[in-house]
């Protein structure tokens, strides 16, 4: 365990801005509360007023911020679970997605609640009423005061699947002090790769291992057998293929390349997933501008024999379409978002096709571009070509074993953290 030191300037300055602001927090979550943004029966969690009691015996606190980092988190939780049956896991993420989708795909002994707000109060708080005996934060989530407050109880504190690339690293050295302060704190820091294991060690940490991408050894999705069930029955026997978590760069590309792929097989149906189904209603505005038959998932709306683009404007429901579609192409790639995660299809045979805009997941789709795992595209015709490439189900295969590869790789990992509880 990493001793306790007392904050240094920069973090005592940021500990008492918290405390200055406490009062107004109430105040703020109210609001976000009226504007849909919060569980109306939950979000005094961020408070630190627990939902949940305490279950007994050694309790791993993991935080994450959103759903992609809490849905990674679940191999870690089913690998540490089996080295240590007796523990029990509380992971805490930030946003209203997050909490559904891994309401969706809990691993056994979890619990989920929505993470205190980083003042003295709710951190108070919560640690009072949980007592994790350790504390495991993902990616690139660090809250000064939580970390500090947790290292002054004497919890155990670990960085994993770390990611920091150049432009991130520039963004934290303007607040290095803090930094330098609260990562020392942590006894075991963990790296997606060597670029964010280098950045890491300029901000102040004292030693980082490198050991990869957690989300590529995170159990497949979930699904409603019923519900795929059904949605099979309506695809039958067509050509298929999904565009998955999409933005509008995606879709523009997207819905190109499914124009070229009807005028091949009119019969070829495409299920479009955007990565914030809110934007439901401009996407499918987008697919009927370009004259293509729609139905929406969110409306109720059937796939019938007419349906060119099924939209799948829902939340949670990846696990069923990747079990359903051969192929995917992985949006956020076209655009500014650079790049979403490509191992959830993986994890489920689903072939993987992307863009070239990669930088948030560049390690992970250059280890599946070194196993012949992934395809770039970044026209409709190479798309289109793509998507009905014979060898897309090799790919697939590949893929799938550069998973199994991977969870060999983290169980060293796994029994570090084990072993700091």
């Amino acid at each position: 365990m990493v001793e306790a030191h007392p904050p240094r300037p920069a973090l005592r300055g940021w500990l008492a801005l918290t405390w200055a602001l406490q009062p107004v927090l109430p105040l703020l979550l109210r609001r976000r509360l009226r504007r849909g943004k919060e569980d109306e029966g939950r979000w005094r969690e961020k408070l630190g007023h627990a939902s949940a009691p305490r279950p007994g015996g050694r309790l791993v606190w993991l935080h994450a911020v959103g759903l992609g980092e809490v849905l990674a988190l679940r191999g870690l939780i089913a690998r540490m679970a089996n080295l240590e049956p007796d523990l029990q896991f509380l992971v805490t993420s930030n946003t209203l997605g997050s909490a559904r989708a891994l309401a969706r795909n809990m691993p056994p002994r979890t619990l989920h609640q929505f993470a205190p707000l980083d003042a003295p109060g709710p951190a108070r708080r919560f640690l009072d009423h949980w007592r994790p005996d350790l504390s495991i934060w993902a990616e690139q989530e660090l809250w000064p005061g939580l970390v500090f407050r947790a290292d002054r109880a004497g919890i155990p504190l670990a960085l994993v699947n770390a990611r920091m690339n150049d432009a991130a690293r520039a963004r934290r050295q303007q607040v290095g002090a803090i930094y330098r302060d609260i990562l020392p704190r942590f006894a075991l820091v963990s790296a997606q790769d060597a670029r964010s294991a280098a950045n890491l060690a300029t901000l102040g940490t004292p030693m980082v291992r490198c050991d990869g991408s957690l989300k590529s050894i995170a159990p497949p999705l979930a699904d409603d057998p019923a519900q795929r069930a059904l949605l099979e029955a309506g695809i039958g026997g067509r050509p298929l293929w999904l565009a998955a978590s999409t933005h509008a760069p995606d879709e523009e590309l997207v819905l190109a390349a499914q124009e070229r792929l009807l005028a091949r097989a009119a019969e070829t149906l495409l299920i479009l997933a955007p990565r914030l189904p809110g934007r439901g209603e401009d996407v499918a505005a987008a697919i009927r501008t370009r004259g293509l038959k729609l139905a929406r998932r969110s409306a109720g709306e059937a796939i019938t024999s007419d349906t060119q683009v099924y939209l799948a404007d829902t939340l949670g429901e990846m696990g069923l379409f990747y079990r359903s579609a051969p192929v995917a192409f992985i949006g956020g790639s076209m655009g500014a978002v650079e790049g979403h995660n490509p191992w959830e299809a993986a994890a489920l045979g689903t072939a993987i096709l992307h863009g070239p805009r990669l930088a948030n997941f560049a390690a992970d789709y250059a280890a599946l571009a070194d196993a012949q795992a992934a395809q770039l595209v970044d026209t409709p015709d190479t798309l289109a070509k793509a998507v009905t490439d014979p060898d897309r189900a090799a790919m697939a295969g590949r893929a799938e074993a550069l998973v199994a590869a991977n969870m060999d790789r983290l169980d060293a990992l796994c029994q570090k953290l084990v072993d700091l509880v």
